[in-house]
């Protein structure tokens, strides 16, 4: 078992009961999932560069990626019909909490002058979103190896009802905040 997973069904579930007077355990906001994204640019559309690129992205969530492609040419966008346009994983379970804790623990504190997350990430529902501007942070990849820096989009989808209850339980869980 994950230590956080430990760490949340010791500690943060009866935090949790107790703070915001729940009735039933399984009424406690919990982690549901975690999709962490990346578009490209036209520079990735080679293959090599397409490779490198999941390969690299694969070893940051630990689980192989969905190559996303266009529906429809676009001209404006120099966008062709089945062209790659981004990437995406969803992890849950216990890869889900093995990324979670590798970016809390590793890689946020690994960004230069990182002071806090925003708050204003929550979306009304009890999930959050963050973006990074580049993949250098994460302690598996190696810089000689980079072919391109890019960013990726984190997304925490919780079962949380409120954004109070889910920023209540990401702060427990160790998500750095600032206020």
């Amino acid at each position: 078992m994950q230590r956080l997973k430990l760490i949340y069904s010791s500690k943060i579930v009866p935090l949790l009961l107790k703070h915001f007077a729940y009735s039933n355990v399984n009424e406690v906001p919990k982690l549901k999932k975690i999709i962490v994204n990346r578009g490209f640019d036209e520079s990735c559309q080679t293959t090599k560069i397409l490779d490198l690129l999941l390969s690299e992205f694969t070893l940051i969530t630990g689980q192989k990626s969905c190559i996303r492609r266009s529906k429809k040419a676009i001209a404006n966008f120099k966008v062709r019909e089945n062209m790659p346009v981004g990437m995406i994983v969803t992890l849950r379970d216990q890869r889900m909490y093995a990324f979670f804790d590798r970016l809390i623990n590793l890689a946020l504190p690994r960004i230069r002058d990182f002071q806090g997350l925003s708050i204003k990430g929550f979306d009304g529902s009890g999930n959050y979103s963050l973006g990074l501007s580049e993949q250098l942070m994460f302690p598996e990849i190696e810089f000689d190896k980079i072919s391109k820096i890019q960013g990726m989009d984190i997304t925490i989808v919780t079962t949380a009802k409120t954004d109070k209850e889910a920023l209540f339980l990401l702060k427990e869980l160790g998500m750095p905040f600032k206020f």
